[in-house]
């Protein structure tokens, strides 16, 4: 049976799986809608979050990503790892045990503000709307790839599957399929893993065998045979790092306190039933989603090797079916710009931009792309989102590998896009109708509204899906970075400072996100010509911009609270209440 057909056997048994799964959980009340009752256990929780937790950017992006950017690749790890950790340790078991629905729950009650809880909307909509956009493109690619069908009604056909069990089962719903997903997207990264890790090294651990030397003889670990290899073709070693300090700095830190502000993450450790449970999930979830991120390095590595030895030189005639596949829907492309009817890969640009494509072919069957660059000797332009699911195909891994790697894809993009349009749906619903705009609505119309708002969001995220701004996980990165300099500050100096009130809060959030939203449209979308560090201020990449907005909202919020109100006795008494354990004598210092 070849991969296709089962590709279509897997993705339909496991579509169908959620789908079933969110027709039995179905939320009956917007308790269950929101946090699935409060009643999940902490291991499917932990589960759940790591499903939640592990997109399409961790997925099918990060690995490739660290295989075109090596040794600088290697912030999105410490980040996207190290920001859990915040988030577990910092802020999680605080929030349970404030015990709402929603982050702008948290900021509107412990900011006593409407204005509050309404930017806390605006700013929790950009973030998940720039965050979910990467996960319906990573739902397109698969699609487009995998069933031979064009990336926009690959969006489409995700888009209807979340429509059904985000909308149908809520939380509740979600939750569930979360696990389920979870479990279908590490089986599906791990087992190409140790494939390929056997093939290569003979090892069948891959986290060992990216310090083991390779099967060729050579005498030459992964690592050191990839850099020569590299060197040899005219790139920087594999191992070096290209990318400042600062900037190196500044992105970590961006991605780990926006880990720790994303609020899709944040309010899964509301659907538990104890600050303990809530304790305890984020260690399995740790430990899951350790399993995904200790094996992202060997992957990048061994398909960077792979895919430099099986195309470089190559002759396009004698090249394997995956090459010819990738290229029809866009994402690889070559130009023979020597004559001599091979690929050859070196550093720089093969096109002017992104390849367009001619319906004609050359006379060896190649596609015709019409905005060649001929700067430079390279002739391959490929898309660093496809290298995970590329891999086995590279690796001539069998075709059932192949159909799961492609399900894993669909079930982590899916995850995690399910749960961004909870948080917006329950935003809309719960924070702007029933607490803002409509108070004293019953929970019945409530529900309603959440579910209509979850479909509205389902086709903007679609939207985004078809039209990206961006590789994925650099738009996730974009998303961190908006989540870091926006409610982040907002959240640790809720729970940690007294003397913040809702003027700085609100004032502190304005100032983060207007920031870095400028910053990053600016060097993405109006002055892309412009996007090099000679142009950045101090050194910082759009994509650790985020860093710079934090700072900034902890100085506005500082120095706002500072030179008005201070904050009301209440308050106090609910910052007190949130952070002391049951049976100790509260302080009575204001």
């Amino acid at each position: 049976m070849d991969a296709q057909t089962l590709t279509y056997i897997f993705v339909f048994a496991t579509f169908s799986l959620y789908i079933g799964i969110a027709i039995w959980s179905k939320a009956d009340s917007t308790n269950e809608f929101y946090v699935a009752g409060g009643g999940v256990h902490p291991i499917a929780n932990g589960m759940a979050t790591a499903a939640d937790w592990m997109s399409a950017a961790s997925f099918i992006s990060m690995a490739g990503i660290i295989a075109f950017m090596g040794h600088d690749g290697s912030v999105y790890l410490m980040g996207w790892t190290g920001g859990y950790v915040i988030l577990a340790l910092l802020l999680a078991p605080y929030l349970r045990k404030f015990g709402e629905f929603t982050v702008p729950d948290f900021i509107g009650t412990r900011y006593y503000s409407t204005a509050a809880r309404l930017v806390a909307v605006v700013c929790l909509i950009a973030i998940s709307f720039t965050y979910i956009a990467g996960q319906m493109r990573g739902v397109g690619i698969v699609f487009s790839q995998f069933l031979g069908i064009p990336i926009t009604y690959g969006v489409v056909v995700g888009m209807a599957v979340v429509f059904m069990y985000a909308v149908l089962g809520g939380m509740k719903g979600i939750t569930y399929t979360q696990v389920a997903q979870y479990c279908v997207l590490i089986f599906a990264y791990l087992v190409p893993a140790i494939f390929i890790s056997i093939l290569v090294t003979g090892i069948p651990i891959p986290q060992l065998g990216l310090g083991a030397q390779v099967l060729d003889g050579s005498g030459l670990s992964v690592l050191e045979k990839l850099d020569q290899t590299l060197v040899e073709l005219g790139f920087t070693p594999y191992t070096d790092g290209s990318k400042s300090t600062i900037d190196v700095f500044a992105i970590t830190m961006a991605l780990m306190i926006g880990t720790a502000g994303l609020p899709h993450v944040i309010v899964r450790f509301f659907t538990v039933p104890k600050v303990s449970d809530a304790r305890r999930s984020a260690g399995y979830a740790l430990f899951f989603i350790a399993l995904l991120y200790t094996t992202a390095p060997a992957v990048g590595a061994f398909a960077r090797l792979n895919f430099v030895e099986t195309v470089h030189n190559t002759a396009y005639t004698d090249i394997a079916g995956w090459f010819k596949s990738w290229e029809n829907i866009g994402l690889i492309a070559w130009q023979d710009k020597n004559g001599d009817g091979k690929i050859q890969y070196h550093p720089g640009a093969a096109f002017q931009g992104k390849p367009e494509f001619n319906d004609q072919r050359h006379q060896d069957g190649s596609r015709i792309v019409v905005n060649p660059s001929n700067d430079n000797l390279n002739e391959v332009y490929v898309d660093r989102d496809i290298m995970v699911l590329a891999n086995p195909e590279i690796a001539a891994l069998p075709p059932w590998v192949i159909a799961l790697v492609a399900a894993g894809g669909l079930a982590a993009a899916l995850s995690t896009a399910a749960g961004l349009l909870l948080v917006i749906s329950a935003s809309v619903a719960h924070d702007l109708i029933k607490k803002t705009f409509s108070r004293g609505i019953s929970d019945k119309r409530e529900l309603l509204y959440a579910r209509i708002s979850a479909a509205v969001a389902i086709v903007i995220a679609g939207y985004f899906g078809v039209f990206p701004f961006g590789f994925v996980a650099q738009v996730v990165a974009f998303a961190f970075g908006l989540a870091a300099a926006s409610l982040f500050p907002a959240i640790l100096l809720g729970i940690f400072s007294k003397r913040t009130n809702s003027l700085g809060a609100v004032m502190g959030m304005l100032a983060g996100l207007t920031f870095t939203l400028s910053y990053i449209v600016y060097f993405k979308a109006m002055a892309p010509e412009l996007n090099n560090p000679e142009h950045w201020w101090f050194g910082i990449s759009p994509e650790g911009i985020g860093m710079l907005g934090a700072m900034l909202n902890f100085a506005v919020a500082a120095v706002v609270s500072r030179l008005s109100a201070p904050v009301p006795d209440n308050i106090i008494e609910l910052i007190e209440r949130i952070r002391i354990p049951k049976g100790v004598e509260r302080p009575h210092e204001h």
